[in-house]
């Protein structure tokens, strides 16, 4: 088990970029020296000392809202990759796991290392630099709480041009480290010795995961996170090692992670889509633009939504419902090749609304009054830096769905997921974004999203899976 990608870092040494530095689900993607420079301007028509930013230069800033590529690339190495994937030797790091080759061809699907017994286990922590040692971080004490969240908002994502970085609250980091099942063991930590500063951190989580007919319980792996100056250090496949034997010593000996890089080997690529809510702050922070042959009021028209939603019966998800959205969903969850299955406790840790951090809604049939459809997003909001008025950009990102009928009706799955932006709108999110899994695909032009540039890639530690498209997986990671 292993590493997951999610949240980027700065210029860290290639080899250790190309071996382990990854981030969790949401991943960094290729940033990395890619952006140029777009100046903040309060209005796109002010003439000298501001001008509108450039097409090419919005398609940048845009994709940088998409939590997956918000994250700089973790790979010096990476453009290298692509152009020749199959060459294992550029993975020193991941040929020493028990993970899919890039030159393998895989005809079935299953674990690649049998179970370990437990006097087969390494009993004892590997081996830090001897200016380091390991910390357990207590997501249950707000002091410690506050330290993880300060070194994932400086150290974790961060765009090139320095104007934005992820907002991780409190709120948010208990809620993805303590779901059902969690463990503190698997919040681990690396402190400096002399002064006891955490300057890094890798987190699992229990999970139950099904790839095609086979159930897995395994653990989802976020928040790899090194401070910025300590890359060189090669602190990232320690921490890799560590948290798998860790999770080992539990009986478990799968894991499921994203990354924005590629690495040994993919089982399902995907790619951020984001639907602008709020485009005037947008344009007004300098992330967006009016068109050529536009004007802001136009702008503001096209991506007007309407101020009521059209499913009926449509109201917050509430505890009575879990047991029928947990019913609801993992029915649902079954159309697809690669997705979660969810207890009733999940069910109500992961679903269940949490004020600014996950929105969930049910929709009541009108004669029965049971629940006929589900849809649920969160809240990860970017600071930025240096604006004079604008000091967050508010994302929401698509969750869990599950329409009525299995999804089958598109027209009705549409309007479903047009709700959903309609109260993420009501709730003040700027942008929504979503990935091309599952059905997501057939709604994405209609409600006009916008596809960003960078790819998600899906991992899978310990399991030979053949590739999946995205439309084929049902699982996200936050």
């Amino acid at each position: 088990m292993t590493s997951e990608s999610k949240l980027p870092a700065g210029g860290k040494p290639a080899q250790e970029k190309a071996d382990a530095e990854i981030v969790s689900p949401a991943t960094a993607s290729d940033l990395a020296g890619t952006q140029k420079k777009v100046k903040m301007v309060n209005d796109p028509t002010d003439p000298p000392g501001g001008r509108p930013a450039t097409a090419k230069e919005v398609e940048d800033i845009m994709r940088k809202l998409a939590k997956g590529d918000l994250m700089q690339n973790l790979n010096n190495n990476d453009q290298k990759s692509r152009k020749n994937p199959k060459d294992m030797d550029k993975y020193k790091f991941w040929q020493t796991q028990p993970v899919t080759r890039v030159d393998e061809k895989v005809d079935s699907n299953g674990p690649i290392e049998v179970d370990k017994a437990l006097e087969d286990i390494r009993q004892d922590p590997y081996p830090l630099p001897k200016e380091f040692q390991w910390s357990l971080i207590d997501i249950e004490d707000d002091k410690q709480t506050k330290e993880l969240y300060e070194l994932l908002s400086l150290n974790y994502v961060e765009d090139d041009d320095a104007m934005f970085r992820f907002d991780y609250s409190a709120a948010f980091l208990k809620w993805a480290l303590k779901p059902p099942g969690w463990k503190k063991a698997w919040h681990i930590g690396v402190r400096v010795t002399s002064n006891q500063k955490l300057v890094a951190f890798i987190s699992g989580v229990p999970a139950g995961l099904r790839i095609k007919s086979h159930s897995q319980k395994l653990v989802e792996i976020n928040f790899l996170c090194v401070h910025k100056k300590l890359r060189a250090k090669r602190l990232a496949p320690v921490l890799i090692k560590e948290v798998t034997r860790r999770v080992n010593l539990e009986g478990i000996f799968q894991a499921a992670y994203t990354a924005g890089v590629y690495l040994p080997t993919p089982v399902a690529t995907s790619r951020y889509y984001h639907r602008s809510l709020n485009p005037k702050k947008l344009i007004e922070t300098g992330f967006s633009y009016v068109g050529r042959n536009m004007t802001m009021a136009r702008t503001i028209r096209l991506y007007k939504l309407p101020e009521t939603t059209s499913t009926p019966g449509l109201r917050p998800m509430q505890p009575e419902d879990v047991p029928q959205v947990t019913v609801l969903l993992n029915a649902y969850m079954k159309k697809f090749s690669m997705a979660p299955y969810f207890t009733e406790d999940e069910v109500r840790h992961w679903l269940l609304p949490v004020p600014t951090v996950v929105f969930s809604y049910v929709a009541l049939n009108p004669k029965t009054q049971k629940v006929s459809d589900f849809f649920s997003f969160y809240s990860l909001p970017s600071s930025v830096i240096g604006h004079p008025v604008h000091q967050h950009i508010n994302a929401a990102y698509l969750f869990y769905y599950a329409p009525k009928n299995g999804g089958e009706d598109a027209k009705h799955r549409q309007a479903l997921l047009k709700d959903a932006l309609i109260l993420a709108r009501k709730e003040n999110f700027d942008v929504f974004n979503c990935l091309d899994l599952m059905q997501n695909q057939s709604f994405l032009d209609e409600l006009k999203f916008g596809r960003g540039d960078g790819n998600l890639h899906y991992y899978l530690y310990n399991y030979r899976c053949q590739q999946l498209k995205p439309e084929e997986v049902g699982l996200v990671l936050l």
